[in-house]
């Protein structure tokens, strides 16, 4: 009798055990899964000799710490699920807070960067304003890097690249969507160094093809962001 409950309470942990090995295996293929269905971008080519812009480097001037680097920081920061939903969020959430005002109308000078504390803001305002809350939520600041593009129309732009394993991606006043370097219809000129406090140059000889809508972006705030 004793070994008939004995070898009951084994099968019992046996099928525990399978069921909890089961879940398992389950949860990393689900996980898995979550993570292949991530989005990948192309590289982006890089080239020395990038100049910042001169707001920039008064912005640096102003704030030094917003522009530091801090080497021990990984250039690449790995795109989880949980860290998409994070830029998605924090993208759409800034977009929609902060009112489109130009530099003149709001600084009465032609070029100036700095955070739309007072809910207004330039281009610029809107991607440092988003760079400063992923800094926050736990995000490397070395892999959030300020960037100058040529928008469709040929205009100077700002945005926020964020470098991944996965590949670049950037976060962008003139749409809520986080999109792949190459789906932005932007022309990319600069942005800043992973290494030091220089600029670096970006190839934009494969063209960009695909292009915000008209109707979101509209929204965007006139840019005055000089190369």
């Amino acid at each position: 009798m004793r070994h008939t409950w004995i070898a009951g309470l084994c099968r019992t942990a046996t099928v525990i055990a399978t069921a909890a090995l089961l879940l398992s295996l389950s949860a990393r293929d689900a996980k898995a899964e979550d993570i292949a269905a991530l989005p990948l971008a192309p590289p982006l080519l890089v080239h020395s000799g990038g100049k910042p812009t001169t707001a920039w480097k008064q912005f640096c001037i102003y704030l030094p710490d917003e522009c530091r680097i801090d080497l021990a920081e990984p250039a690449l920061l790995t795109l989880t699920p949980e860290v998409w939903h994070l830029l998605k969020t924090t993208n759409k959430r800034v977009n929609v807070a902060i009112r489109p005002k130009t530099d003149r109308e709001h600084w009465g000078v032609e070029d100036r960067w700095n955070y739309p504390d007072d809910g207004y803001g330039d281009c610029e305002d809107f991607q440092l304003l988003k760079r400063r809350l992923l800094i926050e939520a736990g995000l490397p600041q070395r892999a959030l890097r300020m960037t100058v593009v040529a928008d469709k129309e040929g205009y100077g732009h700002a945005v926020l690249m964020v470098r991944s394993d996965r590949g670049d991606f950037v976060l962008d006043n003139s749409t809520d969507a986080v999109l792949a370097w190459n789906e932005t219809g932007h022309r990319f000129i600069k942005r800043e160094g992973s290494d030091d406090l220089a600029w670096v140059a970006l190839g934009d000889d494969a063209a960009p093809t695909v292009v915000a809508s008209r109707s979101v972006a509209k929204r965007r705030a006139p840019m005055g962001t000089r190369r």
